[in-house]
């Protein structure tokens, strides 16, 4: 099976959705798929390289004539790539490879990474929607995409080629007991929450240091409110770090505040590592942590309970143990072979119904 999969950018700065579908391309060549990947470049390329994965440059651009410029980039890509499958993980890239599958044969994928951008109802217009949790699978289903289209398949990528492994990580040296999370510094993340709540913490617990690992626009925003606190010294601002399992490791507790957060990645990440867990209850945050069984659920935007979260977990290292152990069970089923197989499943479902558009018999030479 020939797959093109199509991205803004493959940057290796902590997005996300450009880490899952760079563990997918890969682990699909490493299953024996034939595998390119579309986008503007990034540091992920000579990755995809290795591994034996095509790498089209194509800049995507809103405006009229550039965009029109890309759609043309598109089209020869895809004459000379000739893809079974084309799975867009952005809608941009949706959109130009949805206007050739009108006159090319391929099947479409949408795959739907985030919940909070309301123009994400625009994978709709794929073959086959893929909802990284029943959570946003739901929210697309309320928005208007059709139940049919849609397949849920959790992000699942432990394991995989991009990251080293956890033995061979070296643990990073934190003052204890450590708060960590790892997120973008956007209001999204909670971040204000997370520090408003170290504020009640602090006071109780004066070796208590949080460490905010990551980057992003309000990131200066943040380090002001930061700055404003009692406990100043005891906020660190790591900025981003390209192996972040190396705080994970040292950390007592790790928390993700999230407003919105359609699965959260790192939240498996941090289960590998054996974190004790506080994270919202929002959107699939539920999902990754099997219900709660995982890590503590905890109300979004409410700054007690999460700092009372906080307080329960740092004034008992037995309890942080308990949690420890409950972050690593059931951990195998996030594999990334687990996720690879699942999107199988998905094209194969797709391409033997025959439940996608076929183009004209006239179409262009390829």
């Amino acid at each position: 099976m020939r797959v093109l999969h199509i991205l803004n950018d493959v940057t290796d700065r902590g997005n996300g959705i450009v880490n899952t579908a760079v563990d997918l391309a890969i682990e699909q060549a490493r299953q024996g798929f034939v595998v390119a990947m579309v986008s503007a470049g990034g540091g992920y390329k000579p990755v995809l390289e290795r591994a034996g994965i095509f790498h089209f440059t194509l800049i995507q651009s809103k405006h009229p004539y550039r965009a029109f410029r890309s759609l043309l980039q598109l089209r020869r890509q895809i004459l000379g790539f000739r893809p079974d499958v084309v799975h867009a993980h952005m809608r941009t890239g949706l959109l130009l490879a949805w206007f050739w599958a009108r006159f090319y044969r391929f099947a479409l994928i949408g795959h739907v990474h985030n919940v909070h951008d309301p123009e994400s109802v625009l994978m709709g217009l794929a073959d086959r929607v893929i909802a990284v949790s029943c959570s946003v699978a739901a929210t697309m289903a309320h928005r208007g995409i059709a139940r049919s289209k849609i397949r849920v398949v959790l992000n699942r990528t432990l394991g995989n080629r991009r990251c080293p492994g956890l033995n061979e990580v070296i643990p990073a040296v934190l003052a204890k007991p450590s708060i960590v999370s790892v997120c973008g510094m956007s209001h999204r993340k909670g971040i204000e929450e997370l520090l408003e709540a170290f504020e009640i913490v602090g006071k109780k617990y004066q070796s208590a240091h949080l460490y905010l690992v990551g980057d992003g626009p309000q990131r200066q925003l943040f380090e002001e409110q930061a700055h404003r606190s009692q406990w100043r010294d005891r906020i660190h601002f790591e900025g981003f770090r390209p192996v972040p399992q190396a705080y994970l490791l040292s950390a007592d507790i790790f928390v993700l505040a999230s407003r919105r957060e359609s699965f959260g990645l790192v939240l498996i990440e941090a289960r590998e590592a054996g974190c004790a867990i506080i994270a919202t209850d929002v959107d699939g945050v539920a999902e990754a942590l099997d219900g709660g069984a995982a890590g503590l659920l905890v109300p979004t935007g409410s700054v007690r309970a999460l700092a009372e979260a906080l307080s329960n977990l740092l004034g008992c290292e037995a309890e942080r143990n308990t949690w420890s152990i409950k972050a690593r069970e059931g951990i195998e089923m996030y594999r990334i072979q687990r996720m690879a197989s699942d999107i199988r499943a998905v094209y194969e479902e797709l391409l033997s119904t025959g439940d996608w558009r076929t183009a004209p018999d006239a179409a262009p030479e390829r």
